[in-house]
Formats: structure tokens, sequence, C-alpha cells
């Protein structure tokens, strides 16, 4: 499996060219630097992998579905209309799309997912999440999914309607209709996330911690193997752990 990564510098791309190495897996530049030309690279890759900046990944995936290659995403932060405009070219190639490829953290998801059902709206969800100081983005895409999945479990529409982000002031009393979200930077922090369930006579809290990066790049590289075979459409990692009963 030969691999196009979109840009060679940042953490999470450093992490990837080095697993890559000790997976003996080739990574595809086309002799350039990627950001700047992507297509030398992209055309000789069996599949693209983005891990930059979520303003590059539509780009990537117009070029991606020129070349009917197939793309996993790994790119936060975007935009209602970037999204919608990315997910349009599922009906030409398979897109893996995902907040978070840590294995762990899949499990996680669906840890927090079953709860939610279970529990109902009467437990109050907050999420908590904590990355490093250098992380541009907030929330980030783990926590993103985690109120998608929240959303889902209640049948409330994903939409910010039911979310806050901190709490400042004051504020009343809680509305049932909500989810805390609450975003933690500092120091060197790989990414550690807990979701809190909570009524008034009990709490249930499930917490996920990543401890080097190396599992962001283990989830991507089983990811990649697992779309090659699949037909056009948009996947998550839900679907290639078979977590979606």
């Amino acid at each position: 499996m030969k691999i196009f990564l979109n840009g060679l510098t940042g953490r999470l791309n450093q992490t990837l060219i080095a697993a890559a190495k000790t997976e003996g897996l080739p990574i595809c530049t086309g002799g350039v630097n990627p950001r700047e030309n992507p297509m030398p690279g992209l055309t000789e890759a069996d599949v693209a992998i983005d891990f930059s900046f979520h303003t590059a990944t539509l780009p990537l995936v117009q070029l991606a579905a020129s070349l009917k290659k197939p793309i996993v995403i790994a790119t936060t932060g975007h935009s209602a209309e970037e999204r919608v405009a990315i997910k349009a070219y599922a009906k030409d190639i398979p897109i893996m799309w995902s907040g978070n490829y840590a294995i762990g953290v899949n499990v996680f998801f669906y840890a927090v997912r079953k709860a939610a059902e279970r529990l109902g709206p009467h437990f109050h969800a907050e999420i908590i999440e904590a990355h490093h100081a250098l992380k541009k983005d907030s929330p980030g895409g783990t926590a993103v999914r985690l109120v998608e999945l929240i959303q889902t479990a209640h049948g409330w529409a994903h939409n910010d309607a039911s979310v806050t982000h901190g709490r400042h002031g004051i504020i009343g009393p809680r509305p049932e209709k909500q989810i805390g979200v609450h975003a933690i930077r500092a120091g060197g922090i790989v990414g550690e996330h807990t979701v809190i369930f909570s009524n008034p006579s009990e709490r249930l809290e499930i917490t996920q911690r990543s401890h080097t990066r190396e599992s962001f790049a283990q989830g991507a590289f089983i990811a990649a193997r697992w779309l090659l075979q699949q037909k056009p459409g948009l996947y998550n990692m839900e679907d290639v752990l078979n977590l979606n009963d």
C-alpha cells in the first residue's frame, strides 16, 4: 500500500512518517513538497491520508476524486459549507472521515453512544477534552463526534442549539436539553476525553486517554487498508471496527 500524505511537517504528519517506515509503507511525494504540488505523489499512491489543516482538505478531495483515489480524512475544524462540499465527493470515491483514528477512541465512542441511549436525556451530559497547547481548533474533532453521538441518542438535531461551550457568569439553572463542552489546552497533552452522565442521584464517567500519537497513525493505516476494498461512499471508523449496532 503506497500512501500519499498531505504535508510532511506537523506533529501528526511526522508521527505518520515514522510509523510508515516501521511498517514498511512507502510515502509518495513525487519528489516535491506535497503541499505545494500534490498531483505527482497522489498519482503514484494507492490512498491519500490528510492530517493537515481543514482548508487543505477540500482541494485534496477534489484531486483525489479526479484520480479515483480513496482518501482518509483526519482534519478537523471544517465549516458547515466545507463539510457539505467534501461529502459530495463520496459518490465518486471511498472517503473515510473520522475525528480520531485511535482504535481505543472509537471503542470509547461506542461506549458513550450506548450509555447515552440507555441512560436517556435525564442524565445530563458533559464533555471535558484536553489537548496540547499548540492545538489550533476547539472543540477538537473527538469532542465534536461525542456531541453528535449524544445528540443522535437523544433524538436531538445536530446543531449548536443543544450545546454550550464552557460557562461564565450568572447563568441560571442548567437547561435539561444541553450538552456542556469544556476544552483544556496545556503543555504536551496528547489527548484526553471524559464524558460525564449525571442525574441527581448518580454519575457515570467514561474516560479515554491517548499516551502517544502512534495510536492515531496505526488507526489511520488500518482505515486506509480497509478503505482500499470499499466502493465509493462515506465511512468512519465504526464501519472499520464493526461498531454500528
